[in-house]
């Protein structure tokens, strides 16, 4: 094998390395936003819960208001 033809394989095999080692990093953070995205998603169905328990409160009371006003 020439030379030339090792430091290209050389070259080409630390490129991939590299490019593996983005990918890695790519992939991580990646995870962590699916991660962000699951625990936000969790956090509005309980908001959107806790708001139709105020709403459905607060109609049970205009209700009653009405009722003996």
């Amino acid at each position: 094998m020439s030379d030339v033809v090792a430091a290209l394989l050389l070259t080409l095999a630390a490129k991939n390395a590299e490019l593996c080692e983005q990918l890695a990093s790519a992939q991580d953070m990646l995870v962590e936003t699916a991660i962000d995205a699951g625990n936000m998603h969790a956090l509005v169905e309980a908001m959107r819960t806790e708001r139709d328990a105020w709403r459905e409160e607060a109609e049970r009371l205009a209700r009653k208001v009405l009722r003996t006003g």
